[in-house]
């Protein structure tokens, strides 16, 4: 059942990717597809399709990679709040990008991807330490309490960096809202070896997450040592999440919705959760695209713009539904 469930999600994904190549503020005809896929431009139809066909890959791999990140990082919290955006990851990862562009002059895709990896991961273990001081140690409320907060702070940060600096104002603003738009095939490549890292890595601790699932003691009964798990695994993670950011910028929520609804199809088994989840994120984020171009025609809202609206009362849900202090 679960791997026809995987069929459908898969060829799900094949259909949006159809739907977002031909939608847009001008819908294109098949002929004008076939086209552009061999380098033809010879009329709107064929360029537009020619601009969709990279945006339409950089929200598979986007959202492959956030929903991904989501799941681990609530296997490895054991929080079922855990979400790059909500535990103040993602803002980490621009902070450190707005701090690189605006006193440190970066500019090459890979001074952005690096500043936005580190920055990732220092947030991470900023959060994880102060949610674990206290008694009861790295509770999901406290976790989420710490994120927030984070969160809040670092953007506050990011707009005193910003402010003085009129210069790179208005694409640093245009960039933390997160969106795929603008994406071209030179952009993306430079974040490729990344993101494929990362979903290595976190593919590959699906059983570390199983164990960890089972708590502390009952994990390190079973010969899994805790403290190595969790660090591996928060890697692919941290890879994940600062590689997307690097790129589009911090979209929030994904990595919060995607795997609880994968939940409901699959269980909590991550060898088949965290594939789920990849496919999902993938879907939902490029099915987010797509409406932000239809709702705003002639005009398009970006993708982070879409999943907060979706995430903001799906978050109230979750918070309201789960009263378990941990998965």
């Amino acid at each position: 059942m679960r791997s026809l469930w995987l069929l459908g999600l898969a060829g799900l994904l094949a259909a949006l990717c159809a739907l977002s190549v031909t939608t847009g503020s001008r819908d294109v005809g098949w002929a004008d597809i076939a086209a552009a896929l061999t380098g033809g431009q010879d009329n709107i139809g064929q360029a537009a399709v020619s601009l969709r066909i990279p945006r339409t890959l950089l929200a598979v791999l986007a959202g492959s990679a956030l929903g991904l990140a989501g799941a681990v990082m609530q296997g490895v919290t054991r929080n079922p709040l855990a979400d790059p955006g909500i535990l103040g990851v993602n803002m980490g990862a621009s902070l450190a990008v707005v701090i690189g562009v605006a006193w440190f002059n970066i500019a090459s895709a890979q001074a952005y991807i690096w500043a936005a990896i580190i920055g990732a991961g220092c947030t991470a273990g900023f959060v994880y330490t102060i949610g674990s001081l206290g008694r009861g140690g790295a509770t999901p409320l406290k976790l989420a309490l710490a994120g927030v907060a984070t969160s809040i702070a670092f953007a506050s940060l990011v707009m005193a960096v910003v402010l003085p600096r009129n210069d790179i104002a208005g694409g640093i603003r245009s960039w933390q809202i997160g969106g795929v738009g603008g994406a071209t095939f030179e952009r993306i490549l430079p974040v490729l070896p990344f993101l494929a890292v990362g979903m290595v890595i976190a593919l590959l601790s699906a059983r570390r997450l199983n164990s960890l699932a089972l708590g502390d003691e009952m994990a390190a009964g079973l010969g899994e040592r805790v403290a190595l798990a969790r660090g591996v695994s928060a890697l692919g993670a941290i890879l994940l999440c600062g590689a997307t950011t690097a790129i589009c910028g911090p979209i929030g929520f994904l990595g919060l919705i995607v795997p609880h609804l994968c939940r409901l199809l699959v269980g909590a088994d991550y060898r088949w959760l965290l594939p789920f989840s990849a496919l999902g994120g993938a879907s939902l984020l490029l099915l987010a695209d797509i409406a932000g171009r239809i709702i705003a025609r002639p005009a398009e809202l970006d993708v982070g713009i879409v999943t907060a609206f979706v995430g903001a009362p799906f978050f109230i849900w979750v918070v309201m539904r789960q009263r378990i202090r941990e998965l």
